[in-house]
């Protein structure tokens, strides 16, 4: 099946704002736009039957509404309208198998049960062998319109591999053609602590051995990508902490998470479900190994 980036729909206003951003990043990669809707209750198709008693009216009416919409914004971008009779957690993960990217609806600062279709939207963000992004529903208008966001923001482990991740992160910021900002955050350990906060030589040694492992990390993406300008930041505190504070105002912010082993429970780690429920903008989670 042909890449693409495919965008779940229930009529939401999170699901809208997600298919908007969907229709931007599928435009910038080149790539169609599938619009998914998911009912178990879906009928069979039938043969050139009235609306009033098409059982699938409102499926219909709600992806080609969307598709209208996305239509008239972009419109030399290839949007398929696609209605799945399955639950939406199976259709999705499907999807996600055979996309790109996979764009979910999110309400970001409440509890986890009130994502995009209940918990669906988590269970597909810890099971997919793809990408996948969360969208918060866009602010309604208030006075003056805020600055645009204006870079990807991508937090780094800096143990294990991070190729999945980097290459994710480098590839967004060349297609939007924004900087690229990769951050660490490293709690500090009890013994380098003093009464008045880090003792000044363990936080230079720490902040050193880090800042070399990131430029190691960085540098063959650096080389693949030469047109993209990145910055590192490198914090003394909470990963978790670290990553929400650096991806205010952030076009993207980019975090990983570990494909599950077999016989575990797919989970989020810390990082990731802070960015998930804090971030105020679009977040990506990246499966690697």
């Amino acid at each position: 099946m042909q890449p693409a980036v495919t965008v779940g729909l229930d009529g939401s206003p999170e699901s809208l704002a997600a298919a908007r951003w969907a229709a931007d990043e599928a435009e910038k990669r080149k790539l169609p736009l599938r619009l998914l809707h998911a009912w178990p209750l879906l009928a069979p198709e039938p043969p050139r039957v009235p609306a009033e008693v098409d059982q699938n009216y409102w499926a219909k009416r709600l992806v080609h509404t969307a598709q209208a919409e996305l239509q008239a914004r972009h419109p030399g971008l290839v949007i398929v309208g696609k209605l799945v009779a399955d639950d939406a957690q199976n259709a999705l993960l499907q999807a996600a198998a055979e996309s790109e990217i996979t764009v979910l609806g999110s309400r970001g600062l409440e509890p986890v049960e009130s994502y995009f279709l209940g918990d669906i939207s988590m269970s597909v963000v810890a099971r997919a062998e793809r990408p996948v992004v969360l969208v918060r529903a866009e602010p309604r208008e208030q006075g003056s319109p805020s600055a645009p966001a204006s870079r990807v923001v991508v937090a780094l482990k800096l143990h294990g591999s991070s190729d999945d991740l980097l290459d994710f992160a480098f590839h967004t910021a060349a297609a939007r053609g924004v900087p690229l900002l990769a951050v660490h955050g490293r709690s500090v350990p009890l013994h380098a602590r003093v009464p008045w906060g880090v003792d000044h030589d363990a936080g230079e040694a720490m902040t050193r051995e880090a800042h070399e492992q990131l430029s190691k990390a960085l540098h063959p993406w650096r080389e693949k990508y030469p047109r993209v300008d990145v910055a590192h930041s490198i914090r003394l505190e909470s990963p978790a902490r670290t990553v929400v504070q650096a991806g205010e105002g952030a076009a993207l912010l980019v975090v990983g998470r570990r494909r599950h082993r077999a016989g575990l429970a797919p989970h989020l780690g810390p990082v990731a479900q802070a960015a998930l429920h804090h971030g105020r903008c679009p977040v990506a989670v990246v499966p690697h190994d």
